[in-house]
C-alpha cells in the first residue's frame, strides 16, 4: 500500500512539473481592443525557438477559432522594437494556414530567418488577420526576444 502511495505522489509531483513548463512556454497575448466583437478568437501563440535566434528559422504559431468560414484574407505585421516601428509585412492567409478554413479550430503558422545583424532585445509584434472583404477579424499584440547569439555559421 505505501508503495503505491509513493508511485501516486510521484505521478502527481512530475505532473505538476509538466504543467508548469507548459505554462511558462506560452508567451502572453493581448487584443488590440474590442476583444468580444472579433470574430476570430486567438487561442495562443507559440515562438520557437524562444528566444529566436539570429540567423536562424523561427516559427510563429497561432492558435485560433473562426465563427465564420474563410476561403481568403491576410494577414498584417508590424514589429516594433523599443517602441520604434522597425518592420511590416503581409501575408495571404491561405499561404499561412490551410484554406478554405471551416468554422471553429485552425492554426497560422509563420516560419522566417531573422538577419545575422537584427539587434538583440526585445520586440513587439501586431498582427491584423483580414479577410477577402478586407474586414478585421482579429488584432493581436505579443512580445518576443531576440537572442544575443547568433548562428555558429555567421560568427
Amino acid at each position: 500500500m505505501e508503495k503505491k502511495m509513493i508511485t501516486s505522489k510521484l505521478f502527481f509531483f512530475f505532473s505538476t512539473l509538466f504543467l508548469l513548463q507548459a505554462f511558462t512556454d506560452a508567451t502572453d497575448v493581448h487584443y488590440c481592443g474590442k476583444k468580444d466583437s472579433y470574430d476570430v478568437q486567438v487561442k495562443g501563440v507559440q515562438i520557437s525557438p524562444d528566444p529566436v535566434a539570429r540567423g536562424q528559422p523561427a516559427t510563429f504559431t497561432i492558435s485560433a477559432n473562426t465563427s465564420q468560414a474563410l476561403s481568403e484574407g491576410k494577414l498584417v505585421v508590424d514589429v516594433s522594437y523599443f517602441g520604434w516601428h522597425v518592420y511590416s509585412e503581409t501575408h495571404d492567409l491561405c499561404g499561412e494556414s490551410s484554406c478554405p478554413i471551416s468554422v471553429g479550430d485552425f492554426v497560422i503558422a509563420h516560419s522566417q530567418v531573422l538577419p545575422a545583424y537584427t539587434p538583440p532585445g526585445s520586440y513587439s509584434l501586431k498582427m491584423k488577420l483580414y479577410d477577402g472583404n478586407n474586414n478585421e477579424l482579429t488584432c493581436i499584440k505579443f512580445g518576443f526576444d531576440v537572442g544575443f547569439f547568433s548562428s555558429v555559421a555567421d560568427i
